[in-house]
């Protein structure tokens, strides 16, 4: 009798659970995106990544960049921004100013400088890492696993960045030469959004598949969308800040930041929304018991939610482990 009851009480939770699942698929795609975004207060964490941004991935830029050019005091690493951004003469002038030759960053590449920015980026992984199980409405890592699979994420970032870079712009070609190798750049892409659920997210490997489905997310809004809207608004946007010298190209690649991390907090939902519309139901509810990201009891209630799944009539020893998943 105390086993049925159990099973009893517990059964209708994970009905609910199920119940949930089914309805979010028969929401529209973009309103569930959006649905998502604000349920983890996605403008919050935009901010919050843009800021890490700005102060940890561009000084690598700016140290790879004179590393590249062999620390040459001719050369300008605003030309790295000025191809980004789409910009022309005379703005384009206006970023070479705001940014000193590569040779004065020479000092920095050491082990000691490098590994400053470098460590200061894990912070920002873990960011991301929190933003992505709260988007895939996951358990999150422990602070061991945060640390280890936030610096793996991380140096994937930064070396799909470099490969982006070799591949898109490398050398001079002819313009159909260009356009497919821009194409061909966006390969990296994928790869690196198609992997990041499966380092960031818990027990991301489920449903592997699908991820690379998700990733095409990551393709779109970040190697398209994002760099559409950056040519086409940054250039405006820096000419209304002429007035302000060197701090209006700061302000403007600030902002760069904003739309990249608000970009990363939309491929996380819309990645996740995906998954969770294309990979089998019995794999999807088995997860969707641990709906809230903030819930300490989301592990128990994800793994009872499982063993539920295999066996059904082991309400006891399921009841035991599991706390309220809807």
């Amino acid at each position: 009798m105390r086993d049925h009851g159990h099973t009893a009480e517990l059964r209708p939770r994970l009905e609910r659970c199920y119940e949930r699942l089914k309805r979010s698929r028969k929401t529209a795609p973009l309103v569930a995106v959006v649905q998502r975004f604000v349920e983890i207060d996605g403008s919050a964490l935009s901010g919050l990544v843009s800021i890490q941004l700005f102060t940890t991935v561009i000084p690598l830029i700016i140290i790879g960049f004179a590393y590249v050019s062999g620390f040459a005091s001719d050369a300008s690493v605003g030309d790295l921004f000025i191809r980004a951004l789409g910009l022309h003469h005379p703005l384009d002038d206006r970023v070479r100013e705001a940014f000193g030759a590569p040779s004065g960053v020479q000092h920095v590449w050491t082990f000691l400088g490098l590994s400053a920015f470098l460590v200061w980026g894990i912070p920002m992984a873990i960011r991301v890492a929190q933003m992505f199980a709260q988007a895939w409405r996951r358990p999150q890592f422990g602070m061991a696993e945060k640390l280890g699979r936030g610096a793996a994420w991380f140096i994937l970032y930064l070396a799909t960045m470099d490969a982006r870079e070799r591949i898109g712009f490398a050398g001079h070609h002819a313009a159909g030469i260009r356009a497919a190798l821009l194409i061909v750049s966006l390969v990296p892409v994928w790869i690196f959004w198609s992997l990041t659920p499966m380092l960031l997210v818990r027990d991301g490997g489920r449903g592997w598949k699908y991820h690379l489905l998700a990733g095409l997310a990551g393709v779109v809004i970040d190697g398209i969308v994002v760099v559409a809207v950056v040519r086409l608004a940054f250039p405006i946007l820096l000419r209304g800040w002429t007035g302000f010298g060197p701090m209006g190209v700061a302000m403007t690649l600030m902002t760069w930041c904003a739309v990249v991390a608000t970009g990363w907090v939309i491929i996380a939902c819309t990645g996740a929304i995906i998954w969770e519309r294309n990979v089998p139901a019995g794999i999807g509810s088995e997860f969707q018991a641990a709906t809230s990201p903030k819930d300490d009891e989301t592990v128990r209630s994800a793994d009872a939610s499982k063993e539920f799944a295999r066996d059904p009539t082991s309400g006891d020893r399921v009841h035991e482990r599991s706390s309220t998943c809807c």
